[in-house]
């Protein structure tokens, strides 16, 4: 079981590894994650590591086979169960590298990239503040009343970067795309809030609305 200090939760592991939140369940139902890169308590939570080797087991799908992804897992595991963005350096190029009879495998590229997420996870982290005196809790861009998962759907909608740094002026590009990111390994748990507080000078652009879902019993007898 991981004692890892940055242990991750499954939302933010899925970021890491460029996968869904199911892929991530996934490996750990199956037992195709090893044991030393989780912690299962009350919820579930993966080493820094392991979101390497879940973004290796799904991203080399089209030239291996299951039972060789496993394999490679196997033996890459005590090598790599350290790793994090920050000891990256540690590793020396034959660190990376899996070899066992004509298979061959090269952690190097994919660990820059899980390790560039990682980085981006952390700076997504430090962009936002929460506290009771603000918004009552709501997680807020730091230094600011503007609740980050509000920005957040604006980013995903495909709103123009324009109009939404014009309704957000104290932010920048950059702090929307952190806050996107943010937003995606945090997701808000329940309901959605049926309304949002626009900040001054906003405009909405459009107003559509999806009928609700009749339950099968609701649907009216002939």
């Amino acid at each position: 079981m991981a004692a890892h200090a940055e242990l991750l939760k499954t939302t933010e592991a899925a970021v890491a590894a460029g996968v869904g939140l199911r892929e991530v369940n996934r490996v750990i139902d199956e037992g195709i994650l090893p044991e030393e890169f989780l912690r299962v308590d009350e919820a579930r939570y993966v080493a820094p590591a392991g979101c390497l080797l879940i973004a290796f087991y799904f991203e080399s799908a089209d030239q291996l086979t299951a039972k060789e992804r496993r394999f490679v897992i196997r033996m890459a595991g005590p090598r790599l169960r350290n790793w994090t963005s920050k000891t990256k350096s540690d590793f020396s190029p034959e660190d990376w590298t899996i070899k066992h009879k004509l298979l061959t495998v090269d952690f190097a590229l994919l660990a820059r990239t899980v390790g560039d997420r990682l980085d981006k996870l952390t700076a997504a982290d430090k962009l936002v503040s929460s506290s009771p005196d603000v918004l009552s809790g709501t997680p807020v861009i730091k230094g600011t009343r503007i609740p980050v998962h509000d920005v957040a759907a604006s980013v995903e909608s495909g709103l123009p970067k324009k109009r939404i740094l014009a309704a957000y002026p104290s932010l920048d590009s950059d702090k929307l795309d952190l806050a996107a990111l943010y937003a995606k390994a945090n997701p808000l748990r329940g309901r959605p809030r049926g309304t949002v507080t626009l900040p001054a000078g906003a405009v909405i652009l459009a107003d559509r609305r999806t009928p609700r879902r009749r339950k099968a019993d609701e649907v009216p007898r002939r």
